[in-house]
Protein backbone atom coordinates (compact mmCIF):
# COMPACT_ATOMS: atom_id res chain seq x y z
CA UNK A 1 0.00 0.00 0.00
CA UNK A 2 2.63 2.34 1.09
CA UNK A 3 4.93 1.50 -2.23
CA UNK A 4 2.21 2.03 -4.65
CA UNK A 5 1.51 5.22 -2.96
CA UNK A 6 4.96 6.24 -3.49
CA UNK A 7 5.30 5.56 -7.11
CA UNK A 8 1.67 6.89 -7.72
CA UNK A 9 3.25 10.54 -6.16
CA UNK A 10 6.32 9.77 -7.49
CA UNK A 11 4.64 10.02 -11.58
CA UNK A 12 2.51 12.58 -10.54
CA UNK A 13 5.18 14.88 -8.81
CA UNK A 14 8.35 14.48 -10.07
CA UNK A 15 10.00 16.93 -7.90
CA UNK A 16 8.81 14.35 -4.89
CA UNK A 17 10.66 11.86 -6.98
CA UNK A 18 13.91 13.03 -6.27
CA UNK A 19 13.22 14.30 -2.81
CA UNK A 20 15.18 13.38 0.02
CA UNK A 21 11.73 12.16 1.56
CA UNK A 22 11.17 9.59 -1.26
CA UNK A 23 14.66 8.11 -0.57
CA UNK A 24 14.19 7.69 3.24
CA UNK A 25 10.65 6.19 2.45
CA UNK A 26 11.85 3.78 -0.28
CA UNK A 27 14.90 2.67 1.92
CA UNK A 28 14.35 -0.52 2.97
CA UNK A 29 15.05 -1.66 6.99
CA UNK A 30 18.83 -1.43 7.73
CA UNK A 31 20.51 -4.14 8.63
CA UNK A 32 23.35 -5.07 10.77
CA UNK A 33 26.12 -7.39 10.91
CA UNK A 34 24.98 -10.92 12.21
CA UNK A 35 28.23 -10.60 14.33
CA UNK A 36 26.35 -8.37 16.59
CA UNK A 37 22.94 -10.31 17.08
CA UNK A 38 20.75 -7.47 16.59
CA UNK A 39 17.83 -7.72 13.99
CA UNK A 40 15.92 -4.48 12.24
CA UNK A 41 13.71 -2.54 14.47
CA UNK A 42 10.69 -3.41 12.34
CA UNK A 43 10.91 -7.39 13.06
CA UNK A 44 11.46 -6.54 16.97
CA UNK A 45 8.67 -8.48 19.11
CA UNK A 46 6.23 -5.88 20.41
CA UNK A 47 6.74 -7.29 23.93
CA UNK A 48 10.18 -7.64 24.41
CA UNK A 49 11.33 -4.94 21.95
CA UNK A 50 15.38 -5.93 22.69
CA UNK A 51 14.20 -9.17 20.66
CA UNK A 52 13.96 -10.28 17.55
CA UNK A 53 10.40 -12.40 16.42
CA UNK A 54 12.73 -14.70 15.29
CA UNK A 55 15.00 -15.30 17.82
CA UNK A 56 15.24 -18.44 20.01
CA UNK A 57 13.95 -18.18 23.81
CA UNK A 58 16.82 -17.26 26.13
CA UNK A 59 17.76 -20.08 28.16
CA UNK A 60 19.93 -20.35 31.15
CA UNK A 61 22.72 -21.97 29.29
CA UNK A 62 23.10 -19.12 27.10
CA UNK A 63 24.05 -16.77 29.92
CA UNK A 64 27.83 -16.37 31.06
CA UNK A 65 29.15 -17.95 34.14
CA UNK A 66 30.08 -14.59 35.41
CA UNK A 67 26.16 -13.24 35.34
CA UNK A 68 24.50 -16.29 37.07
CA UNK A 69 27.25 -15.31 40.12
CA UNK A 70 26.24 -11.90 39.91
CA UNK A 71 22.66 -13.04 40.03
CA UNK A 72 23.32 -15.24 42.69
CA UNK A 73 25.68 -12.43 44.74
CA UNK A 74 22.75 -10.30 44.16
CA UNK A 75 20.02 -12.57 46.02
CA UNK A 76 22.37 -13.22 48.39
CA UNK A 77 22.77 -10.02 49.82
CA UNK A 78 18.99 -9.37 49.53
CA UNK A 79 18.03 -12.51 51.53
CA UNK A 80 17.87 -12.27 55.13
CA UNK A 81 20.53 -14.37 57.52
CA UNK A 82 19.57 -17.81 57.72
CA UNK A 83 21.52 -18.83 60.06
CA UNK A 84 24.53 -18.28 62.40
CA UNK A 85 27.12 -18.63 59.27
CA UNK A 86 25.85 -15.98 57.99
CA UNK A 87 27.19 -13.42 60.69
CA UNK A 88 30.56 -11.86 61.11
CA UNK A 89 31.68 -10.36 64.68
CA UNK A 90 34.05 -8.92 66.33
CA UNK A 91 36.45 -10.85 68.90
CA UNK A 92 37.83 -9.27 72.22
CA UNK A 93 40.63 -7.53 70.23
CA UNK A 94 38.48 -5.90 68.03
CA UNK A 95 39.12 -8.55 64.70
CA UNK A 96 36.46 -9.87 62.57
CA UNK A 97 35.29 -13.49 63.17
CA UNK A 98 33.50 -15.25 60.75
CA UNK A 99 30.76 -17.42 62.30
CA UNK A 100 30.74 -19.62 59.28
CA UNK A 101 34.65 -21.73 60.90
CA UNK A 102 31.91 -23.27 63.29
CA UNK A 103 30.56 -24.89 60.80
CA UNK A 104 29.35 -28.22 62.01
CA UNK A 105 30.16 -27.89 65.75
CA UNK A 106 26.90 -27.51 67.86
CA UNK A 107 26.92 -24.21 69.71
CA UNK A 108 26.06 -22.46 72.75
CA UNK A 109 25.93 -18.99 72.84
CA UNK A 110 25.20 -17.00 75.72
CA UNK A 111 25.68 -13.34 77.06
CA UNK A 112 28.05 -13.14 79.93
CA UNK A 113 28.55 -10.75 83.11
CA UNK A 114 31.31 -10.44 85.67
CA UNK A 115 29.61 -9.21 88.76
CA UNK A 116 26.23 -11.23 88.44
CA UNK A 117 24.87 -13.35 91.22
CA UNK A 118 24.56 -15.98 88.37
CA UNK A 119 28.81 -15.53 87.68
CA UNK A 120 30.33 -18.12 89.89
CA UNK A 121 27.99 -21.15 88.92
CA UNK A 122 27.47 -20.27 85.33
CA UNK A 123 31.42 -20.05 84.14
CA UNK A 124 31.99 -22.96 86.81
CA UNK A 125 29.67 -24.73 84.72
CA UNK A 126 30.32 -23.44 81.24
CA UNK A 127 33.83 -24.54 81.87
CA UNK A 128 33.06 -27.95 82.57
CA UNK A 129 31.09 -28.55 79.88
CA UNK A 130 33.26 -27.22 77.48
CA UNK A 131 36.13 -29.36 78.84
CA UNK A 132 34.19 -32.44 78.59
CA UNK A 133 32.65 -32.02 75.09
CA UNK A 134 35.27 -29.64 73.04
CA UNK A 135 36.93 -32.37 71.33
CA UNK A 136 33.73 -34.02 70.57
CA UNK A 137 32.41 -30.40 68.57
CA UNK A 138 31.15 -28.20 71.36
CA UNK A 139 32.13 -24.89 70.95
CA UNK A 140 30.91 -22.12 73.65
CA UNK A 141 30.42 -18.63 72.36
CA UNK A 142 30.19 -16.01 75.37
CA UNK A 143 29.40 -12.25 74.37
CA UNK A 144 29.92 -9.66 77.32
CA UNK A 145 26.97 -7.71 77.94
CA UNK A 146 26.31 -4.74 79.98
CA UNK A 147 22.66 -3.81 80.35
CA UNK A 148 21.65 -5.52 83.14
CA UNK A 149 22.04 -3.91 86.59
CA UNK A 150 25.68 -2.44 84.52
CA UNK A 151 27.40 -6.15 85.62
CA UNK A 152 29.70 -6.44 83.13
CA UNK A 153 31.27 -2.30 83.33
CA UNK A 154 34.79 -3.55 82.44
CA UNK A 155 37.16 -3.22 78.98
CA UNK A 156 37.45 -6.38 76.86
CA UNK A 157 40.93 -7.20 78.46
CA UNK A 158 39.33 -7.13 81.92
CA UNK A 159 36.72 -9.26 80.85
CA UNK A 160 38.69 -11.90 78.85
CA UNK A 161 41.45 -11.80 82.37
CA UNK A 162 38.42 -12.52 84.71
CA UNK A 163 37.01 -15.36 82.49
CA UNK A 164 40.50 -16.95 82.08
CA UNK A 165 42.29 -16.45 85.17
CA UNK A 166 39.50 -17.14 87.63
CA UNK A 167 37.38 -19.87 86.03
CA UNK A 168 39.95 -20.90 83.38
CA UNK A 169 37.58 -20.40 80.29
CA UNK A 170 39.16 -21.52 76.81
CA UNK A 171 36.24 -20.82 74.88
CA UNK A 172 36.46 -17.49 72.99
CA UNK A 173 35.22 -14.44 74.65
CA UNK A 174 33.92 -11.65 72.11
CA UNK A 175 33.55 -7.80 72.05
CA UNK A 176 30.87 -6.21 74.26
CA UNK A 177 27.78 -5.94 72.92
CA UNK A 178 24.19 -4.42 73.31
CA UNK A 179 21.40 -7.70 72.84
CA UNK A 180 18.01 -5.30 73.12
CA UNK A 181 16.97 -2.39 72.17
CA UNK A 182 18.18 -0.38 68.77
CA UNK A 183 21.81 -0.89 69.19
CA UNK A 184 21.26 -4.73 69.79
CA UNK A 185 23.90 -6.43 67.85
CA UNK A 186 22.40 -8.23 64.30
CA UNK A 187 23.54 -11.83 65.71
CA UNK A 188 21.44 -11.33 68.73
CA UNK A 189 18.71 -9.94 66.87
CA UNK A 190 18.40 -13.29 64.82
CA UNK A 191 18.88 -15.33 68.43
CA UNK A 192 16.12 -13.76 69.84
CA UNK A 193 13.68 -14.31 66.16
CA UNK A 194 14.72 -17.38 65.85
CA UNK A 195 13.59 -18.76 69.52
CA UNK A 196 11.79 -16.21 71.28
CA UNK A 197 11.59 -16.39 75.23
CA UNK A 198 8.42 -16.54 77.55
CA UNK A 199 6.90 -13.22 77.78
CA UNK A 200 8.19 -11.61 74.81
CA UNK A 201 11.44 -11.91 72.27
CA UNK A 202 13.54 -9.87 74.96
CA UNK A 203 16.77 -11.40 76.66
CA UNK A 204 16.02 -10.91 80.33
CA UNK A 205 19.22 -11.30 82.02
CA UNK A 206 22.89 -12.30 82.20
CA UNK A 207 23.60 -15.91 80.88
CA UNK A 208 20.41 -16.69 78.72
CA UNK A 209 21.57 -19.33 76.56
CA UNK A 210 20.77 -20.30 73.08
CA UNK A 211 21.90 -24.07 71.69
CA UNK A 212 22.85 -23.92 67.77
CA UNK A 213 22.89 -27.35 65.98
CA UNK A 214 25.61 -28.41 63.40
CA UNK A 215 23.79 -27.04 60.15
CA UNK A 216 24.01 -23.46 61.91
CA UNK A 217 19.83 -23.07 63.22
CA UNK A 218 19.33 -22.23 66.40
CA UNK A 219 17.15 -25.27 68.46
CA UNK A 220 16.41 -24.45 71.93
CA UNK A 221 16.75 -21.11 74.34
CA UNK A 222 17.24 -21.47 77.84
CA UNK A 223 16.68 -18.94 80.80
CA UNK A 224 19.47 -17.25 82.40
CA UNK A 225 18.77 -19.19 85.98
CA UNK A 226 19.03 -22.61 83.25
CA UNK A 227 22.38 -23.87 84.73
CA UNK A 228 24.36 -24.92 81.90
CA UNK A 229 25.09 -28.60 83.41
CA UNK A 230 21.22 -29.47 82.93
CA UNK A 231 21.51 -28.99 78.84
CA UNK A 232 24.18 -31.10 78.69
CA UNK A 233 21.79 -34.00 77.62
CA UNK A 234 20.49 -31.33 74.60
CA UNK A 235 24.25 -31.13 73.79
CA UNK A 236 24.71 -34.68 73.64
CA UNK A 237 21.57 -35.48 71.28
CA UNK A 238 23.00 -32.60 68.95
CA UNK A 239 26.63 -34.03 69.22
CA UNK A 240 25.48 -37.53 68.22
CA UNK A 241 26.74 -38.98 71.52
CA UNK A 242 24.44 -41.63 72.90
Amino acid sequence: MLSSSIRTLSRQNPIFASSPAASLIRAPSQSFPSSLGLSPIASRSPHHPSRSLNSPPLSLSSLSPNSLRFDRAMASNSDSPQSIYDFTVKDARGKDVDLSIYKGKVLMIVNVASQCGLTNSNYTELTQLYQKYKDQGLEILAFPCNQFGSQEPGNNEQIVEFACTRFKAEYPIFDKVEVNGKEAAPIYKFLKSSKGGLFGDGIKWNFTKFLVNKEGKVVERYAPTTSPLSIEKDVKKLLGIA
